[in-house]
């Protein structure tokens, strides 16, 4: 039998040879929180900047003007009837109503509750969410039915030369 083969490869019994106790960091409870407060503390240091740049965006949503952006021509639009059009961007729904000869409104066409899209219902004179039932008054965006509990964001129009334009979004005020 060869005995090279049944020898343990050091000369330890048992292969932790590697590990140099005396060497080994010793991380106990109280070293353990302060690495983790250390951690905390460099995270939220180096998110300050973002933090304050997120907030100097929301503070200025109400003053944000677009590009004025053609809805409809007056003529266009009977009393009662409305027109959906995208502002500010092309993926952003919304949705004009002519409530009387010179009084519209626009919002947002996306339910406050879970972003289901909303149809004017001019028999009954609301906005309809048909996912859960929600109902919006026209006059205002306020919900008056349903689950949701924020209004619809408005959007500011201009009527100007018989043309109707969207301004921009007015900010939800709680």
């Amino acid at each position: 039998m060869n005995d090279k083969n049944n020898k343990v490869p050091f000369a330890e019994d048992n292969y932790t040879h590697n590990i140099n106790r005396n060497m080994e960091r010793k991380l106990d409870r109280r070293g353990f929180m302060k690495t983790l407060v250390g951690a905390a503390g460099l995270f939220a240091v180096s998110s300050l900047p973002w933090g304050a740049v997120a907030a100097k965006e929301l503070m200025g949503l109400g003053d944000k003007e677009y590009p004025h952006k053609k809805i409809v021509d007056v003529s266009k639009i009977a009393v009662g009837e409305a027109v959906d059009f995208k502002f500010p961007a092309e993926h952003d729904s919304a949705i004009l109503i002519r409530l009387s000869e010179k009084k519209f409104v626009a919002y947002q066409n996306a339910c406050t509750h879970l972003r289901c899209p909303v149809f004017w219902e001019k028999d009954a004179g609301n906005m309809i969410c048909p996912c859960h039932h929600g109902v919006f008054d026209a006059q205002t965006g306020v919900p008056t039915a349903g689950p949701p509990r924020r209004p619809l964001p408005g959007i500011e129009i201009k009527v100007e030369g018989g043309t109707v334009y969207a301004v921009r979004v007015k900010r939800y005020e709680a």
